[in-house]
């Protein structure tokens, strides 16, 4: 009987002990928590004053920009966001008063490409990147040129590019053998994507627009060195943030070559 007692009594013990135990580990997991989201919205706050500050000029060191290192920008725009056409065009208009001459927007949907004319109309010179390429118009041309990509390009260029891999080497008379052995390299699919007109410059940079922290699908072969920067929601863009990540892109060194 004694016995008995004795074991409902450690039992009891222990079952309090886990108790507390548990009680701690989730005011823990509660202070580490609301210590993360303070550090994260102290953070949100200084990011969001320094580019208030950088929009009214008086941080000097965002007035000089080595824009030259930035010779090709894309701009990623979530589908749904891709609608507001004035905020774009806005962005755009930025873009041109600092120095950047070469744009391309990329929304997965294409919606983009629906209003390019729209787009175009809006911003003074301003020219499509394939008309440019064609007419053989300097790259330090003083006007802006854009080019409208999509998911669909991407898509369409692959295939079409497998396509003339499959006759140059159904052509050349290569056995069943040697066919079952060939590997594609990297510089024949690009230069098999440059025959159907989809090579394209790659971006020195990426800024995408939208919830999402990816490219959203823009072409994985144009952005083997692009660095990606999350610029938040379209209806959210600022002067200064803007700013901020084409000054952090032209002050990292690159070692590799292009």
């Amino acid at each position: 009987m004694d016995f008995s007692n004795e074991s409902r009594v450690l039992h009891r013990c222990s079952a309090q002990v886990l108790d507390i135990g548990n009680l701690l580990l989730l005011s823990l997991w509660h202070l580490v928590h609301s210590i993360i989201r303070i550090c994260n919205f102290t953070l949100d706050i200084a990011n969001v004053l320094e580019s208030y500050l950088i929009s009214l000029g008086l941080l000097g060191r965002y007035k000089s920009l080595h824009i030259a290192k930035l010779r090709y920008l894309a701009i990623v725009i979530e589908s749904e966001e891709a609608y507001q056409t004035s905020k774009i065009i806005e962005l755009l208009q930025w873009l041109e008063a600092v120095g950047v001459k070469h744009v391309c927007l990329y929304d997965k949907e294409g919606i983009l490409k629906k209003s390019k004319d729209f787009i175009l109309e809006n911003l003074d010179g301003a020219i499509l990147f394939q008309d440019a390429h064609e007419n053989n118009v300097l790259l330090d041309q003083q006007h802006m040129t854009l080019e409208f990509v999509s998911f669909s390009d991407g898509k369409e260029a692959v295939a079409k590019a497998a396509n003339v891999l499959f006759m140059k080497y159904s052509k050349s008379g290569v056995t069943d053998q040697n066919q079952k052995e060939k590997i594609f390299t990297e510089s024949q699919m690009s230069e098999a994507l440059k025959t159907v007109g989809s090579g394209g410059p790659e971006p020195d940079l990426i800024l995408v627009y939208g919830p999402a922290r990816c490219h959203l699908g823009f072409p994985a072969w144009r952005i083997k060195y692009t660095e990606i920067v999350h610029m938040g929601p379209l209806k959210s863009m600022n002067y200064g943030s803007l700013i901020k990540a084409i000054y952090k892109f032209t002050m990292v060194r690159q070692n590799y070559g292009k």
